[in-house]
């Protein structure tokens, strides 16, 4: 297949992927229809009525680009979090975000430290600015704070990753210990502290906004694609210093949010009823995917997401076994891609439809395999 002949050297050695295989893709690839849609951590409970009406009423407004300052919604997290609007960069989902953290920071050769087996999307950016990845081994399947840092200073590194609570293994650190970790990082290496699943969480995970907010090597990254339901309107944000936040309108696409997105977002965050309710059916889909997993003979870690890591016993070819398995009932799940965590499955909460079914195909699954 030709291509044109002056990309650039680095696009030329990038593969054409993306980080994660689409449900939609599977359905095309295997002729195989998604029953339950229970693998890319979305939120099946979906988003508040008010939400929807929110979006309803700004379909027609779809002709005019959205604000390129994005003022209405900074203003609006700046009053829920306590800090200024000039705290906060809006982008495309923290994928969007990560891209552009990315962009700012990453030239060719640049260390940049992850964990192991970590989200794989970040890996992806690093990767498409020329970055040296310098991963990290989960320890007791929670990644290593203690390593991390260890690898920063080894490495000199400008960039360091951190997802808390984790995804994939949705093991997660307690904020006294994260505030230590970020205090402890040289002044010259930028945390992104991917806080994702923040809403999820137990009591005492997330450090309050104060403690970290004048610490101008950290981001932190916020999202309502998860206990929101918004995944498809893609809109995250980052929490930062005014320099750190301001540095994103240097390169970002100031029109790249849509108006029916940034309206919605400003719905939900009124709707803090509605997200206690979801929250709350989050946990027990939790617990109904970790009973189902004892009744199998399955191993559920604890998690603080709107996901349930279930270790399967033996290694990542019995694990993709089951997921490839599932998907033969219409149940969409994934695993971790890295040994040793690829010894697991990651399973979605969702509604009791999908709970349902992935309740009745799990044994039949098992017991296929043998």
């Amino acid at each position: 297949m030709s291509a044109f002949s002056r990309f650039t050297a680095l696009a030329q050695t990038l593969p054409s992927t993306v980080p994660f295989v689409g449900p939609e893709a599977i359905e095309r690839n295997r002729g195989l229809a998604v029953r339950a849609r229970i693998g890319a951590n979305e939120s099946g409970f979906g988003p508040a009525p008010s939400v929807l009406e929110a979006m309803r009423a700004t379909a027609g407004t779809t002709w005019m680009y959205s604000d390129p300052e994005n003022f209405e919604l900074r203003e609006a997290l700046a009053l829920h979090h306590g800090v200024s609007r000039d705290n906060i960069a809006i982008g495309g989902g923290i994928d969007g975000l990560l891209g552009e953290i990315a962009r700012l920071v990453v030239e060719p050769g640049t260390p940049v430290v992850t964990s192991l087996g970590g989200y794989p999307t970040f890996n992806y950016h690093v990767n498409g600015f020329g970055g040296r990845l310098v991963t990290v081994p989960y320890a007791g399947d929670r990644e290593d704070l203690e390593g991390l840092a260890e690898a920063v200073r080894r490495e000199n590194a400008p960039l360091v990753y951190f997802a808390n609570p984790d995804n994939p293994m949705g093991s997660w650190w307690d904020a006294e210990s994260v505030v230590s970790f970020a205090r402890a990082l040289p002044e010259t290496t930028l945390l992104i502290l991917d806080e994702a699943y923040g809403e999820t969480a137990p009591a005492g995970t997330i450090p309050p906004v104060a403690a970290l907010i004048g610490q101008p090597n950290v981001l932190r990254m916020r999202t309502f694609s998860k206990a929101y339901g918004l995944a498809g309107a893609r809109i995250g944000y980052a929490i930062g210093t005014l320099g750190n936040a301001q540095a994103f309108d240097k390169i970002r696409n100031h029109f790249g949010m849509a108006r029916v997105s940034i309206q919605a977002a400003l719905a939900a965050l009124k709707d803090q009823a509605y997200l206690a309710d979801v929250i709350g059916r989050i946990a027990a889909a939790r617990e109904h995917i970790a009973g189902i997993a004892r009744v199998n003979g399955l191993l559920p870690l604890a998690s603080a997401t709107n996901f349930v890591t279930v270790d399967c016993g033996r290694d990542g070819t019995h694990a993709k076994a089951i997921v490839d398995g599932l998907m033969e009932h219409g149940v969409f799940i994934r695993m971790p891609g890295i040994a040793p965590l690829n010894r697991c499955i990651r399973i979605s909460v969702g509604p009791q439809a999908d709970m349902a079914l992935l309740e009745e195909a799990l044994p039949k699954v098992l017991k296929g395999l043998g």
